[in-house]
């Protein structure tokens, strides 16, 4: 008898054979570690997506300006500041910083604010050397808050 060809369906079926018998996974090579410590690899990490506000109205500002200036000061020492160098004084809250207090008494007393000065007294109050712009006179603008 003649050697038969062999047809496509002996083919595919020899290759499945071989399959069966060897399996699909094949023993790949092992990844080499270098470090003896298993480092968790990095996934994708979504932003979150609250369903609902956790704050149902914004928290206003503690400080506005009305809480940063507390009162001026009318002693001897800051007359003589207001008269020879050109600056106002006042007792100011303690956690104000220059910046709050700048912005305060610009908005308060409309005047243009050259620099600002603090320290904190012994008795825990702090108190704001507030230098005006030149064009802006310290006793005018006393004149008008009323502390002379």
């Amino acid at each position: 008898m003649a050697p038969k060809t062999a047809t496509k369906k002996d083919v595919k079926a020899k290759a499945a054979a071989k399959k069966v018998k060897v399996g699909t996974h094949a023993k790949g090579k092992a990844k080499v570690r270098t470090s003896v410590t298993f480092r968790r690899p990095k996934t994708l990490r979504l932003p979150r997506q609250p369903k609902y506000p956790r704050k149902s109205v914004p928290s206003l500002p503690r400080l506005d300006k009305f809480a940063v200036i507390k009162h001026p000061l009318t002693t001897e020492s800051a007359m003589k500041k207001i008269e020879d160098n050109n600056t106002l004084v006042f007792i100011v809250d303690l956690r104000a910083g220059k910046p709050q207090i700048k912005a305060a008494v610009k908005s308060l007393y409309e005047i243009d604010v050259m620099k600002v000065n603090t320290l904190v007294r012994p008795d825990g109050q702090k108190k704001a050397f507030v230098r005006l712009s030149s064009d802006y006179d310290a006793l005018d603008v006393a004149n008008r808050i009323g502390i002379i």
